[in-house]
């Protein structure tokens, strides 16, 4: 589990778009299991790829379709089963009509952190092996922040069994990422970040200081 940390601007998104290929970069290369991105079909890439953004992309129907997207062919007991790795599936037998309620024109009838959980279980659907949140939680209530994150904790393959996330933004990451003015600045896990007293540390402490 890798956390990309940085101010706006410092290129987060950026790497996002580079591995999902919405665009090429300029100058050296990205390797995915030792292969250039771009010796990829971009179908095998993405079916490889799961993201969930900060604005979500839902349309009009039901919700059922806003996860399977129209596809026939995906059973109703994979979307449960992906739903409730999603820790959205209470949410879901809230719902008047269940799988059939009515969403609105990109998500008009729903709050910022349904939308996310919605987009979270339509990630999870087919079973990504690289799972990628660009700011998803960045604008949800601290009790969807909370499902999210207990969901991708659950989901790490080191995930101590029987416990959730520790307290604080980010879930424990493997390694910290650290990004500054597009270059990697600093890395390592939490602690060892903080010690050092640097750019995290300053991003820590202004982000406990705006809470």
């Amino acid at each position: 589990m890798v956390a990309l940390v940085g101010a706006t601007g410092a290129g987060k998104s950026t790497i996002a778009g580079l591995i999902e290929r919405f665009y090429d970069p300029r100058e050296g290369s990205i390797l995915l299991d030792g292969i250039d991105l771009r010796q990829w079909s971009l179908r095998e890439l993405r079916q490889q790829i799961g993201l969930v953004m900060q604005d979500v992309f839902i349309f009009s129907g039901t919700l059922l379709n806003n996860i399977d997207l129209g596809r026939a062919e995906i059973d109703i007991r994979r979307v449960e089963e992906a739903v409730r790795e999603a820790n959205a599936l209470e949410w879901v037998r809230r719902l008047p009509q269940g799988w059939q309620h009515e969403i609105g024109e990109r998500g008009a009838n729903l709050s910022s952190g349904e939308r996310q959980l919605l987009s979270f279980a339509r990630a999870l659907l087919y079973d990504p092996k690289i799972l990628i949140l660009d700011e998803a939680t960045s604008s949800v209530d601290p009790e969807t922040e909370r499902l999210i994150q207990e969901a991708i904790f659950k989901s790490a393959p080191n995930a101590p069994p029987g416990r959730g996330p520790p307290p604080g933004h980010h879930p424990q990451a493997d390694r910290i990422l650290v990004l500054h003015h597009g270059q990697i600045r600093e890395q390592g896990r939490h602690e060892e970040l903080m010690a050092l007293k640097g750019i995290y540390y300053r991003l820590n402490i202004l982000k406990e200081a705006e809470g």
